[in-house]
């Protein structure tokens, strides 16, 4: 009887290094980062508590197979040959999800369609019953990944992606997803008993992240997953896990939390996310433009997602406000840090400030960078516009 499984985590990419801690403190073992995710073992119900408790991974995938190939058969093949009707009901619904790197074959499409040939022929097999697939919203997503040597498929444990808290009910026009907010609070070092203000704070996602993280709130206890509909789930474990988990959070009080937004109805949309994921108590919201903004606080951090280009479209309006918003950062928050994460590349030369950390990350496929700039005597540089 296997005891141990190996499971793969994707998150998005840069933050593989903090969600490597995050499992090693769920006790995951031969924790393995590669590119977009982190690789682990342990017993199979380890995948509810990092289903429950993970900020940073964006799905939990249970490897099912791992071997060699060399044709579209031979995938068809390791496909057909698992136990699918032993792990869900043929009334559940399928979706499969290829992605290579350097894989020899040419159609995509056709291995998705030979791998989900494989899953229905077995049930058929098996029951005479073959599961429906629905690419929308399916009970089970198979994923398969190909390299130049091997297929590595997955049964996504997940559903959902985890970074759909079940929380917030408005986003905005380019919301930053939720696991990313959260990492970029985890790299900031910033700790409950701390300052924390997002001056331009949309709709609140890393508002509601920073008050999670310090209420002790797992990111998963107001959702369900897929693997409760496994035939091998144990309600009884996952009750006493979550049980155990939602006593171990804090008591509502107010925090040192602070978020700023100069839109009306953002803020408004930001209250309305708060108060249904309970948090509106916590968190201390404010209509202000940010070139208007003082600290709340003698010392704190700044984590913020400023607007760029492709969500405002006026390149040159922000040409203006990067080395304003940098003169305010200068000027009144001496003693603070701040970390910035923005895709505009142009953002690093006009704010004004030398940043002490520039730490690469990706939106999707949108490369970012998270800059930490140290305010204070010596934190900033002659722009190009006061040089002469």
């Amino acid at each position: 009887m296997i005891t141990t499984s190996t499971f793969f985590a994707p998150c998005p990419r840069g933050l593989e290094p903090v969600l490597s801690e995050e499992l090693e403190g769920l006790g995951a073992q031969a924790i393995e980062g590669t590119h977009g995710g982190v690789t682990f073992r342990g017993p199979f119900n380890l995948c509810y508590a990092v289903n429950l408790e993970s900020r940073i991974a964006s799905r939990v995938l249970w490897q099912v197979h791992r071997g060699p190939y060399r044709s579209e058969q031979d995938i068809y093949r390791a496909a057909y040959d698992l136990p699918w009707p032993t792990w869900f009901s043929v009334r559940c619904r399928i979706k499969v999800r290829v992605e290579t790197r350097h894989c020899l074959l040419n159609s995509l499409d056709f291995i998705t369609l030979r791998i989900k040939d494989a899953v229905c022929d077995k049930f058929r097999k098996v029951g005479g019953l073959r599961p429906s697939v629905d690419t929308t919203s399916p009970d089970f997503r198979i994923h398969a990944f190909l390299n130049e040597k091997h297929v590595t498929l997955y049964l996504d444990t997940s559903g959902e992606p985890l970074f759909k808290r079940g929380l917030r009910k408005i986003s905005g026009a380019a919301p930053l997803r939720e696991n990313l907010a959260a990492g970029i609070l985890q790299l900031s070092g910033w700790k409950p008993d701390q300052a924390l203000m997002d001056p331009m704070c949309g709709t609140g996602t890393i508002l509601m992240e920073a008050a999670q993280m310090a209420r002790n709130m797992a990111p998963g206890l107001n959702r369900r997953f897929a693997f409760q509909k496994l035939t091998s789930y144990d309600p009884t474990i996952w009750r006493q896990l979550y049980r155990a988990r939602r006593s171990q959070e804090a008591p509502p009080k107010p925090l040192a939390i602070y978020g700023y937004d100069k839109q009306a109805v953002t803020l408004k949309a930001a209250q309305t996310n708060l108060k249904a994921a309970g948090l509106s108590d916590a968190v201390t919201l404010q209509q202000v433009d940010v070139l208007h903004i003082h600290p709340p606080a003698e010392k704190g951090i700044i984590v913020t997602n400023p607007p760029y280009g492709m969500r405002t479209g006026n390149p040159t309006q922000l040409a203006t406000f990067y080395p304003q918003f940098g003169d305010v950062l200068k000027h009144r928050f001496p003693g603070w840090r701040a970390y910035v994460f923005t895709a505009d590349p142009r953002f690093p030369k006009l704010i004004g400030l030398a940043s002490s950390r520039r730490t690469p990350l990706f939106n999707g496929a949108l490369e970012c960078r998270l800059l930490e700039y140290k305010l204070g005597l010596g934190s900033w540089r002659r722009s190009k516009r006061n040089s002469g």
